[in-house]
């Protein structure tokens, strides 16, 4: 018989679909807890069945109370409580992260079982730069706080990753290439599923091909940084010097240059003093 895990709460991860990706670690912490919380227990019994476990399952989601994570927190000072997702990391997009800051607060022990991610899994897929990268979640649903949260993000020099449900698919698609046009992006959906898929394309690509075929499945959009800025000539830094030497000393005419075309100002600059003596 399994020895009994130490007291605390336990943050696992688990398959986002390919059962076979649960780690031996998450499967020892699933047949030895006294408790394993679930969003959907329907879903976690087929995962507990496959670790062989037949630990007590007890339902925590985005609409649990404050009175049902008190009732957990008392349970915590001498039992082994796991937390699981219906797929992937727990606390990324729902609620967990209330119930690990208030277990830390309590001095509870929390430990973490790391594993699948959807987020991380579509970034491998994609072909996109990883070296910078936020997750921002699902868009809004409503027209006009999608288009504001996509302008919120238009400036990081970052690729950007989002979670999306098929039927809204069109709809984000349509305001990230409203809003980044020009991009490179991805459209990945049933991850380490029989029908995986990964499509790539310009945002403009990938909102025509969606526009009238909402595909089914779990999905996730990655989307390429902007591309870098080409430096502006040494021509057209002479002829916006020229124009505002006309009216500005040199100093003030590389700032303005500077911050109009891009250019480094010690660059504008020092053209600026060769083109004041000439």
């Amino acid at each position: 018989m399994d020895a009994p895990l130490a007291p605390g709460l336990y943050v696992v991860a688990t398959p986002i679909g390919n059962l076979g990706d649960l780690s031996p670690r998450a499967a020892d912490v699933l047949r030895r807890a006294d408790l394993i919380l679930a969003e959907d227990k329907r879903v976690t019994a087929k995962l507990l069945a496959h670790a062989g476990s037949k630990v007590r399952m007890q339902n925590y989601h985005d609409h649990s109370s404050e009175a049902d994570r008190e009732a957990i927190l008392q349970r915590l000072g001498d039992q082994a409580v796991v937390l699981v997702s219906d797929a992937g990391t727990p606390l990324i997009s729902d609620p967990g992260y209330k119930l690990v800051r208030a277990a830390r607060a309590a001095g509870h022990a929390v430990h973490t079982v790391p594993g699948p991610a959807a987020l991380i899994a579509a970034l491998t897929l994609a072909g996109l730069p990883t070296d910078r990268f936020l997750f921002a979640g699902f868009l809004p649903s409503k027209a006009k706080a999608r288009a504001d949260a996509v302008a919120e993000f238009a400036g990081l020099r970052a690729s950007l990753v989002f979670y999306e449900s098929g039927p809204r698919l069109r709809e984000a698609l349509a305001a990230l290439n409203q809003g980044l046009a020009g991009r490179d992006g991805a459209v990945v959906r049933e991850i380490t599923k029989l029908h995986e898929e990964c499509v790539t394309g310009t945002l403009a690509e990938l909102a025509e091909r969606y526009r009238d075929t909402p595909p089914k499945g779990e999905i996730v959009i990655v989307v390429g940084p902007p591309p870098e800025a080409e430096e502006a000539s040494d021509d057209a830094v002479d002829t916006a010097l020229a124009e505002a030497l006309a009216r500005l000393s040199p100093s003030r005419a590389a700032a303005e240059v500077a911050e109009t075309l891009g250019v480094p100002r010690k660059r504008a600059y020092a053209r600026a003093l060769e083109l004041a003596k000439s």
